[in-house]
């Protein structure tokens, strides 16, 4: 089996979090606050977001958030292909 460059998985999955992120905010720009909420909760399994969700997000908020939601995706990543290197040498 091949090792998996951590570096590179680390990056997908980083960047995919970030896209989440800027679509979470494309959607509750896009539908408002009703729509954010109907949508949310179906996604969340019928769990209440109403009385958390908010609108009022500054700008620097947001990018601080695309910023920490890519490191936290970086560092996942790269567990998880540390892990699997770390495996399939056993």
């Amino acid at each position: 089996m091949k090792t998996i460059n951590i570096k590179k998985i680390g990056m997908a999955v980083g960047l995919t979090g970030a896209l989440l992120y800027l679509g979470c905010m494309v959607v509750m720009f896009t539908v408002g606050r009703e729509g954010s909420i109907k949508f949310f909760n179906s996604l969340l399994h019928g769990l209440d977001v109403s009385t958390i969700i908010r609108r009022d997000i500054p700008l620097w908020e947001a990018c601080l958030g695309i910023v920490q939601m890519f490191i936290l995706g970086w560092l996942i990543g790269a567990c998880i292909a540390s892990l699997y290197n770390w495996q399939i040498k056993k």
